[in-house]
């Protein structure tokens, strides 16, 4: 198959000239005919152009950082998931190169039509269910097992991570809500699409305590193709600009609301001399310095932002808030 080079018709007029004029013969043509000719792979044929790939690229990196810090906070352990290649191959070459057993998850491309395939090679399984359990997700190198029923449980969260990260890197070119249908062990009992369709394969090595391992994600090209012209930089940065300062916001303010922070109620203080100190013994009675119906600080942080009233909820101690301190106190507090 010739190149996609297409002469200029100066160099169309230069070339009939040199041929009637007898400058140039037509086996010399022939010839510089054959050195434009590439080689054409058609059992691999490239679906997306480069620039749709340098935009696939920026997704999946940005997908790599989210799922390395939502699965160490998962597992209180250090982990670290970077891409390191996408691919284009026949789906017959993507499950053929699977080890047996492992854990694929079958999942769907909502809101759009299709399946995709999430691969979590063995090695990291085992690393993170031992994790998950209290271990220390050391060497599992060891015989591969089929996973228990409770195993599969733990992997179904740790999946649940992996799509909400995949989901939120993918927000700039389309809005993904994707499920987990099925979990299965063995790849060649997994047939979403025919053999010869072609997939695009994105590859991540993952670390897991001292465990390394691969993590594979395979979408089949007919999933992407609705997608497919959204792919580019121009599109990328054209949505990221779309992105409101109220919709920035409201998305910071949930991630914000996921953080958790110290609450301290204080009854109230006094001030003893170190030898009354050293003779309490049980039963005795320190008075404070607040009267029962006084309201007391709720320290939040360590900065006092509320006044409450004691009581119960439950079986368990609580306070209800009276009022709350204004900011400008707030601010006279990180003044001192």
């Amino acid at each position: 198959m010739s190149s996609n080079r297409v002469l200029s018709q100066n160099e169309i007029d230069s070339l009939l000239d040199a041929l009637s004029s007898g400058e140039m013969e037509a086996d010399e043509l022939k010839d510089q005919e054959d050195e434009l000719v590439e080689a054409y792979d058609f059992k691999h044929p490239n679906k997306l152009s480069k620039d749709q790939l340098r935009t696939l690229r920026m997704v999946y990196e940005g997908f790599a950082r989210l799922l390395s810090t939502s699965i160490s906070t998962q597992l209180r352990t250090m982990t670290k998931v970077e891409l390191t290649s996408i691919d284009q191959l026949s789906y017959e070459e993507f499950i053929s190169s699977l080890p047996q057993p492992t854990i694929l998850s079958v999942c769907d491309f909502y809101p759009l039509h299709g399946e995709f395939l999430i691969e979590i090679n063995p090695k990291i399984g085992y690393a993170i269910i031992e994790r998950f359990f209290g271990g220390d997700a050391g060497d599992s190198s060891g015989t591969l097992r089929e996973f228990t029923d409770i195993e599969e449980v733990v992997l179904k969260k740790i999946n649940k991570t992996i799509l909400d990260s995949f989901s939120e890197s993918w927000e700039n070119v389309v809005d993904l809500r994707p499920r987990v249908k099925e979990l299965e062990s063995n790849p060649q009992f997994t047939q979403i699409v025919p053999n010869n369709d072609m997939v695009i394969l994105a590859t991540f090595e993952a670390n897991i305590g001292k465990v390394d391992g691969l993590i594979n994600i395979s979408i089949p090209y007919i999933v992407l193709e609705p997608i497919v012209s959204k792919l580019s930089a121009q599109y990328w940065f054209s949505s990221t600009r779309k992105d409101s300062a109220a919709e920035s916001l409201s998305k910071i303010k949930k991630r914000l609301g996921k953080a958790k922070l110290p609450v301290e109620a204080e009854l109230g203080k006094a001030n003893i001399k170190i030898a009354q100190l050293l003779q309490l013994t049980t039963g005795d009675v320190i008075k404070l310095d607040n009267k029962v119906s006084d309201n007391l600080s709720l320290y939040i942080n360590k900065k006092e932002k509320f006044l409450v009233k004691p009581g119960k909820c439950g079986s368990k101690l609580a306070v209800e808030i009276t009022s709350a301190i204004s900011e400008d106190e707030w601010e006279d507090e990180d003044d001192e």
